[in-house]
């Protein structure tokens, strides 16, 4: 079954991102629509092609929430001057975590002088000439208002950019208008139409979202060992309960988004630490309304319906809809329990990893206040040692790509002395 559309997919990551920042992913869209207008022009590319060159001119900038989290609002700084370290790490994640590893190098390439991508054997550096103007003509435009001057680049061509680029950005703007219709937002229109050409496999899609679940390290890395934690738990227990393979892909695509809504939490509340005061306890429960309306209308109810209620409890203690055990399914209730459970045996800003008799105490203990199911926790408990074995070995395989990434940017930055 499809659970999520295959545009649907690429507008949810897009923006989700834009609940940490907003200002990548806008700044993205504008250089995408101009991307694909000059490849649109030239005629080499099918639309199922050009679809995914958008999507990637999109998150051209995705590193910049890893490396640039402190001056994110000078767009004109970190594009201009510190380049290297962001399209590193972006090219980096693309490369290990999204389903097109292909054209990543294009992240990696989009701020190289045009002078040294020509030495390039890179199938797409075409690409990356074009996401480079593009970018700089959105950014001075941006930045400089009336005094920007459209041909201000002409004197670096062939040289910082690509003379033919230029060619097929002037002929396209005064084909098309762009910049108008950037201005205008109505070139939101047109990416829209493209989109439509997405085509992902379901591996494709569980990929992307795998990716969302570490982008979540963007804001605190501790969040993608808790995700990758309640992943595991999760499939330990819904193989134990021998649940049908539909149902386990639910709860799979269910738990991998279910915290999602935390990007847009500021970073000193998820990890102060201390015991967080009233108004902070609310801020960060509307995690959940957050991610509601962000997957509304992305993926199916089935799915969303998981993601949103591990929070509740059986009592109706839960938040938000205070939701009552009747009121639940059993997909729900694993994920509950795989939720708290993460939260427990991970570290805390304000705590150590609680041991497993202390654990299996409080897991106790929420059944007997008919706030966690029992059937579920009895099984969790039950084979505790063997689940957590389990959760130890995966979380260990997925953390090392995730290890591998930040280690491979720290020596490619260092081989470029950033």
């Amino acid at each position: 079954m499809e659970y999520i559309k295959s545009k649907d997919i690429f507008l949810l990551v897009r923006d989700i991102l834009k609940m940490i920042h907003p200002r990548p992913m806008e700044h993205g869209s504008r250089v995408a629509y101009m991307v694909y207008k000059m490849l649109q022009e030239e005629g080499r590319y099918e639309e199922f092609e050009l679809a995914d060159i958008t999507m990637v001119a999109t998150f051209h900038d995705i590193g910049v929430y890893k490396t640039e989290r402190g001056r994110i609002n000078d767009m004109l700084r970190y594009e201009s001057r510190d380049s290297m370290a962001h399209s590193i790490y972006g090219y980096l994640f693309l490369k290990y975590l999204s389903p097109v590893p292909d054209l990543a190098k294009v992240i990696m390439y989009h701020h190289r002088d045009y002078e040294q991508l020509l030495k390039s054997d890179y199938p797409y550096k075409n690409i990356a000439a074009y996401i480079n103007i593009a970018e700089k003509m959105d950014i001075y435009s941006a930045s400089m208002g009336s005094q920007f001057d459209l041909h201000m680049f002409q004197k670096q061509a062939g040289t910082k950019v690509s003379a033919a680029g230029l060619d097929r950005f002037y002929q396209c703007e005064a084909k098309y208008g762009m910049l108008e219709k950037i201005q205008s937002g109505e070139y939101k229109e047109e990416l829209d139409y493209i989109a439509d050409f997405m085509i992902f496999s379901n591996e494709d899609k569980k990929k992307f979202l795998e990716m969302l679940m570490y982008c979540m390290g963007f804001t605190s890395e501790s969040m993608v060992v808790d995700a990758i934690t309640a992943v595991c738990i999760c499939e330990e227990i819904a193989q134990k309960m021998m649940l049908s393979e539909p149902e386990k892909e639910i709860l799979y695509y269910g738990t991998l988004i279910h915290d999602i809504g935390m990007l847009a939490i500021p970073r000193e509340i998820i990890e102060a630490p201390r015991k967080l005061e009233p108004e902070e306890i609310k801020l960060l429960r509307t995690h959940v309304d957050i991610a509601g309306k962000q997957l509304a209308e992305r993926m199916s109810s089935e799915v969303v319906n998981i993601a949103l209620a591990h929070h509740e409890r059986g009592d109706g203690s839960g938040y938000p809809l205070h939701l009552r055990d009747h009121q639940m399914n059993m997909l729900q209730r694993i994920l509950q329990v795989s939720d708290v459970v993460s939260a427990l045996v991970n570290k805390r800003s304000y705590r150590n990893a609680l041991p497993k008799d202390k654990v299996i105490t409080i897991l106790n203990d929420e059944v007997s206040k008919k706030r966690l199911k029992k059937q579920v926790v009895n099984i969790l408990v039950s084979s505790y040692d063997t689940v957590m074995k389990r959760v130890r070995e995966e979380s260990a395989e997925i953390l090392k790509m995730y290890q591998t990434l930040n280690l491979q940017y720290e020596q490619v930055s260092k081989k470029y002395k950033i």
